[in-house]
């Protein structure tokens, strides 16, 4: 039972918790003679070992693990019973202070904050829009093109332009030695699609089958070679070939290859259309729930209870070992990884987390089955077979639980823009684009 709970400081309480011993003993005594029945030891037939010696051997661990379990049930009965809401895990410690015949616990633990929630009316928000245009379906066909471009040899005696393919062989030296990577034969790539450095497409511009040159050239200090970064080399630059590309004419036979189920120029760009449209409303909903979330925060007042940031710092140390580790770094598990890094965005998602909640829970803004359904619907249209999809999406508990908390972030974000002060801004298609 609980005797008492205790306020320390902000969300911390400690509660002391009694057990009569003789409850502790008698389980213990119940465990130990069911284990009694199935160890193996030398010397005895298997459920013949003598009380004495099944006690002796096993009656620390077993004293404990009772303790644990007692100690937790009680912890919990009470926190029930006061209607406390437990944030992580309590700490407990044996009391100094014991009555006869009961053992005393303190247990140590923080509870959840009460979150009070500003005035949403006063609340500014700035909510994007963005239209798909005939200029971005034209981009994208030229990508579209770009991709299916083909190429044939240009006469010897012209000269390389941008948007030709070129094949060369080049030296770079850096104080005369050659460094790793500065030295190709029969390399290829497009004049002007910025896949060489600015100085080497500038000296191969212009140049003719054949040609040899030499130039200097540069390397950025943030250049990806570390070994070369922010030194300048001297290259060597032969061309061998040049190659005119050719791109296909925007025609039903282009519509064909790419799949298009209605093979005209029209049913192409309606496509385009409606596929750049998903992701610009995906991007639009993002920018815009990340607004709401923001505005959010800035009107809630709430304590925060450490157990649950340092869960998070966590979360967020394994997320940044298991990136390490997919980018082949050696040793990502060991990799000092200091908690302050990570402080910030664990309070800010803690923060946020409880805030939502209240929000949900004020308002009854949980996820309904229905919008579960067309959430899922949604994100299966853009597939061959959404039934499958659909299907993936029900068979797994948490595949389903990601899209209800998707759908309540959804209707948070809805809520807090019907209520708040909004500020409506128009995007071209582009500069939401280039927007990460």
């Amino acid at each position: 039972m609980a005797m008492n709970v205790e306020t320390l400081e902000k969300l911390e309480r400690k509660m002391t918790l009694t057990l009569p011993v003789g409850v502790v003993e008698s389980e213990v005594q119940t465990r130990l003679k069911k284990l009694a029945r199935t160890i193996k030891m030398d010397g005895f037939r298997p459920g013949k070992v003598p009380m004495n010696v099944v006690s002796q051997r096993y009656g620390y661990s077993v004293h404990y693990e009772v303790m644990n379990d007692k100690v937790g049930e009680a912890f919990f009965n009470a926190a029930n019973e006061a209607k406390l809401r437990v944030a992580g895990q309590p700490r407990i410690s044996e009391s100094a202070a014991s009555p006869e015949g009961e053992m005393a616990f303190d247990a140590l633990f923080e509870v959840y904050p009460d979150v009070k929630i500003a005035d949403l009316s006063t609340a500014e928000v700035e909510k994007i829009s963005a239209e798909v245009t005939d200029s971005a379906i034209d981009k994208t066909v030229d990508i579209l093109r770009k991709q299916r471009r083909t190429f044939s040899q240009r006469p010897q005696d012209a000269a390389a332009q941008d948007g030709d393919r070129v094949t060369v062989d080049f030296e770079g030296k850096i104080d005369g030695e050659v460094f790793a990577g500065g030295k190709a034969e029969d390399f290829q790539f497009i004049v002007g699609d910025g896949q060489m450095l600015k100085e080497f497409e500038e000296a191969t511009r212009g140049m003719k089958s054949g040609e040899s040159k030499t130039f200097q050239l540069a390397f950025p200090a943030d250049y990806h070679g570390k070994d070369v970064a922010g030194k300048t080399a001297d290259f060597m630059v032969t061309v061998k070939k040049i190659e005119a590309a050719h791109l296909p004419e925007v025609n039903e036979a282009l519509a064909k290859s790419l799949g298009i189920a209605d093979a005209t120029v029209e049913g192409l760009r309606a496509d385009i259309k409606k596929n750049l449209a998903r992701e610009v409303k995906a991007r639009l909903l993002a920018r815009n729930k990340q607004a709401v979330m923001d505005a959010l925060v800035g009107k809630a007042e709430l304590d925060l209870p450490n157990a649950s940031v340092q869960a998070e710092v966590e979360r967020l140390k394994d997320g940044a070992r298991a990136d390490l580790k997919q980018r082949g770094i050696k040793d990502a598990d060991k990799a000092p990884l200091p908690d302050d890094i990570f402080r910030p965005q664990a309070e800010r998602r803690v923060r946020l987390g409880l805030v939502v909640a209240e929000l949900v829970r004020a308002n009854n803004l949980q996820a309904t089955t229905e919008q579960i359904k067309a959430h899922i619907e949604e994100l299966a249209a853009s597939y061959e077979k959404p039934a499958e999809v659909m299907r993936w999406y029900y068979s797994d508990n948490n595949r389903l639980a990601e899209v209800e908390s998707i759908v309540i972030e959804n209707n948070v974000t809805n809520f807090v823009l019907s209520q708040a002060k909004i500020s409506e801004k128009t995007l071209s298609f582009d500069e939401l684009m280039a927007q990460n």
